[in-house]
């Protein structure tokens, strides 16, 4: 009986053992999850070109806005709108009646005042006149010829011409129409784009940047003829062929906008842009010898940003970067980092410093 005592003891501690249970102790040896995966590279110096672009209107070489010099009806209309014309061909012509009645009369009053200086002559000459009364029909004489001159000038401004080569613009003034030097719009406009005229605007930042970059002459001012060609994305987002040049920096700023205007000219041989047209211009700058940081390998800690190394042990360590410019994949730095140096190139929101990790390349 006792021994059945002791069994059933036993096998009570046995029941409330697996009951209540208790803990297991970690088997011994267990490891730590492994390090995590991570892409790398090492950092390589070289000649890395970045593009400023501004936003920019286009103007012929020449627009030229033509006026009538005298008043009077539109007679003739020689060209019409969008036409390709020549220097010295003729525009308009003005209906010149009442000027030739003009010149008429002007020109009788000149017979006038000739047959009187001659009539006056042997007069002063034999004595019975004074010279002054000569004199004084000389006077008058030179009066009307200049009169006639006048009117004259005005016949001729009558037939207009195109001061120079280039494309007519728009005719708001038809046959029949009425026109002055002191209406409200011009005839026509002329504009010569055999070359164009790229405007654009810079703030001040933008501007000593733009100086910063520009190759300079031995006293140290902006050397455009140096400056690096610039390309011209058209309005369809498209780059013309030809490559342009800054032509124009203002150096002043305007106290009002902060910005300072410029121009890059593009030749136009095929006639492709348009005078008003708009589009971007951008500007190169050259980096010698820089490394490009992805975006993807940088973190940001209290406004600056950071990058993560990879030591020999495969422990990664920060490091502050200097940036001198963006580009679309990241940034550009050039000094503080040695060529070679191994950095994170993804991942790095997930890891810390002295953390190691297993590179991959």
């Amino acid at each position: 009986m006792k021994k059945l005592s002791i069994i059933g003891l036993l096998s009570a501690g046995l029941l409330l053992s697996s009951c209540f249970g208790t803990t297991p102790t970690a088997p011994a040896g267990a490891t730590a999850p492994p390090p995590p995966s991570l892409q790398v590279g090492e950092l390589k110096k070289q000649d890395l070109t970045v593009y400023n672009e501004f936003s920019t209107t286009l103007e012929g070489k020449q627009n030229v806005e033509i006026w009538p010099k005298v008043s009077g009806f539109i007679q003739k209309v020689y060209v019409e709108e969008g036409q390709k014309i020549k220097k010295g061909q003729p525009l308009f012509k003005l209906e010149t009646q009442t000027l030739n009645q003009d010149a008429n009369a002007a020109k009788a009053s000149v017979n006038v005042a000739k047959v009187e200086v001659n009539k006056l002559k042997p007069l002063v000459e034999k004595g019975i006149i004074s010279e002054v009364q000569l004199e004084t029909a000389k006077a008058q004489l030179a009066q009307a010829q200049a009169n006639y001159q006048s009117v004259a000038s005005n016949i001729g401004y009558s037939r207009i011409t195109s001061p120079v080569d280039g494309y007519i613009g728009e005719i708001p003034f038809k046959t029949g129409a009425l026109v002055s030097s002191n209406m409200g719009k011009p005839l026509t406009t002329v504009s010569d784009v055999s070359q164009v005229r790229a405007y654009f605007s810079l703030n001040e930042k933008e501007l000593l940047k733009l100086k910063e970059s520009m190759p300079k002459n031995d006293k140290n001012i902006m050397d455009l003829e140096k400056a690096p060609k610039v390309t011209l994305v058209m309005i369809n987002g498209k780059e013309y062929p030809e490559a342009g040049k800054i032509a124009m920096i203002n150096t002043i700023i305007n106290s009002t906008t902060g910005s300072v205007t410029a121009r890059a000219d593009f030749d136009n041989k095929n006639n492709l842009l348009s005078s008003g047209s708009t589009g971007k211009i951008k500007i190169p700058t050259v980096y010698e010898s820089a490394y490009e940081i992805p975006q993807t390998a940088t973190i940001d800690l209290q406004g600056k940003k950071l990058i993560y190394v990879v030591k020999d042990d495969n422990t990664v360590t920060t490091m502050p970067i200097d940036i001198i410019a963006n580009t679309p994949q990241g940034f550009i730095v050039e000094k503080g980092i040695d060529e070679g140096t191994t950095i994170v190139l993804e991942g790095v929101t997930k890891i810390k410093d002295g953390m190691a990790i297993n590179p991959a390349k």
